[in-house]
């Protein structure tokens, strides 16, 4: 899919710290604040100098992020990694993990978070956890080959369920 007049993908450096928590905290709102309870989101999300001080690590030490921006602005951002399954319950199913992928709203259904996916997919296979109520982004990784394959787990920083999807 093509992205957006404007808008392009790089790799994320360090000095997009302070903007990625920004536009983590953002995404977050936009696309839990339907599904889960104000008040526990609000105090997920109200210390920026904690989602700031996670960027700046994942940043130095995590696998790579993909982020996809307009103009100064980013506006979504993905990355997978190695799974993080092997010590849960469900065992691990899939040697990498879609560990984030998220766009600011005005951008969904416009190409960016496919574009996102497409940069960061590894050959082999890949598991993902998803919020079982959120069906726009379910229906998303379904049109991307991935099917749910049983395991559900309790999510209790926002005290939902999430299930695991796999693409072989």
């Amino acid at each position: 899919m093509t992205l957006p007049a404007g808008v392009a993908l790089r790799p994320a450096v360090p000095d997009d710290a302070e903007a990625g928590a920004d536009l983590h905290i953002a995404c977050w709102r936009e696309a839990y604040g339907p599904l889960v309870g104000r008040d526990l989101l609000e105090s997920r999300l109200h210390d920026r100098a904690l989602w700031v001080a996670a960027w700046e690590q994942q940043l130095a030490s995590g696998p790579p992020r993909t982020v996809a921006e307009t103009g100064d602005q980013l506006v979504g951002f993905a990355v997978t990694g190695a799974t993080r399954d092997g010590g849960k319950e469900s065992g691990a199913v899939a040697a990498y993990e879609l560990l984030a992928i998220y766009t600011r709203a005005a951008f969904w259904g416009s190409g960016v978070g496919q574009a996102l996916l497409d940069a960061v997919l590894p050959g082999d296979s890949i598991s993902l956890w998803v919020l079982e109520d959120n069906e726009r982004a379910r229906g998303f990784y379904r049109r991307n080959g991935f099917v749910p394959d049983g395991a559900r787990e309790h999510y209790a920083g926002l005290d939902s369920w999430e299930i695991r999807m796999v693409r072989q």
